[in-house]
């Protein structure tokens, strides 16, 4: 059940309800939301995040290659922006090829970007948007793999099992081991909601 609300500008910061309704959709595929652009992971076929997402694809085995050279392309060339942590403002939204272009950003840049190359690929991938359990608000990914089905909150298959690896703490400072440490207990993340 979906709920459309519509409001207009009377003045300033004022809105003045003009109608709400309540509907139903049914979708041919389960993957398509994630399949596509919306306004936190925003992306089109001129962006570079497609153009480089296309180029790391070129000699891919599969998805799950495809995932791990995304993964390791944004953990390895971004790097987390604790300035624009502090003071990022209420109603912020990532821009993707600005993130690869000054190769900066916080949580929700890369969970942004790793989702747009990834469902420009044909990957579904879903921007999840929570808490961590010490209270921090915090964006990561999930993707779906057809040999797996959704792979929630684990990114990385090392060949034998999946590691939960969070981009964005990966891509923090601090020894390999302490980001693995910090980023491997699922427990340590409560999904609010997914974009």
């Amino acid at each position: 059940m979906y709920a459309l609300e519509v409001y207009e500008n009377i003045a300033d910061d004022q809105y003045s309800a003009l109608l709400n309704d309540t509907f139903e959709v049914s979708l041919e595929s389960e993957f398509l939301p994630f399949l596509y652009q919306n306004q936190y992971v925003n992306f089109d076929e001129n962006s570079k995040a497609v153009r480089l997402a296309g180029e790391l694809a070129a000699d891919a085995a599969d998805d799950l290659d495809v995932v791990t050279k995304v993964f390791n392309y944004v953990t390895e060339n971004v790097t987390y922006d604790y300035d624009k942590a502090e003071n990022v403002e209420y109603g912020y939204l990532p821009d993707i090829d600005e993130t690869l272009e000054t190769k900066t950003g916080i949580c929700f840049d890369y969970a942004a970007l790793m989702c747009a190359m990834l469902r420009c690929r044909g990957i579904p991938a879903k921007l999840d948007i929570g808490y961590t359990n010490d209270g921090m608000y915090h964006a990561w990914i999930s993707t779906y793999l057809k040999d797996k089905g959704w792979v929630n909150n684990i990114i990385e298959f090392d060949g034998d099992t999946w590691q939960f690896m969070d981009p964005t703490m990966m891509a923090a400072s601090g020894t390999e081991a302490e980001k693995k440490q910090v980023s491997k207990d699922t427990q340590n993340y409560m999904v609010n909601y997914v974009r």
